[in-house]
């Protein structure tokens, strides 16, 4: 049914349900798992970085390592699996990047996790999830995951 499964990751703790579960999805349908990391440009641009004294220290470098760090750790995962991967790190929006990443790759199903947040947090900060959701033109599933707050 589906040649490609995409699963975004956000490299927080949150995400084993949604591994999880993006993995068997490409494992069950013989698909490639196609496994993206976005550093988000508006975090980074905003930020002074008066805390770093040299350039490749800096919040954008940090955070493009801990994508790295967390898209290998899935990818390891799938592969035991024998399911096969690919993965890139993207700069930008990360809704855009992911929805521009998944008509690139003509990914037939995302899967994306989500905070289970009250609905204040929610109209205060949105979400990368909901956003992916409202816009695709493809499949998405949403894996939630309780948060204590």
């Amino acid at each position: 049914m589906y040649d490609s499964v995409l699963l975004p990751t956000d490299a927080s703790a949150g995400m084993d349900k949604a591994v999880d579960h993006a993995i068997n999805a490409a494992k069950q349908y013989g698909a490639t798992l196609h496994v993206i990391y976005v550093v988000d440009t508006d975090t980074y641009a905003s930020y002074s970085g008066d805390e770093y004294v040299h350039e490749f220290e800096g919040l954008e470098s940090a955070l493009e390592q801990a994508g790295e760090e967390a898209i290998e750790a899935i990818v390891e995962a799938a592969e035991a699996e024998g399911v096969e991967t690919e993965s890139v790190v993207r700069h930008g929006v990360p809704h855009e990047e992911i929805l521009t990443y998944a008509d690139e790759a003509d990914v037939g199903l995302t899967v994306i996790g989500s905070k289970n947040r009250s609905g204040e947090y929610r109209r205060l900060l949105g979400s990368v999830a909901d956003r992916v959701t409202r816009m695709a033109d493809r499949p998405v599933t949403v894996v939630k995951t309780p948060v204590e707050e």
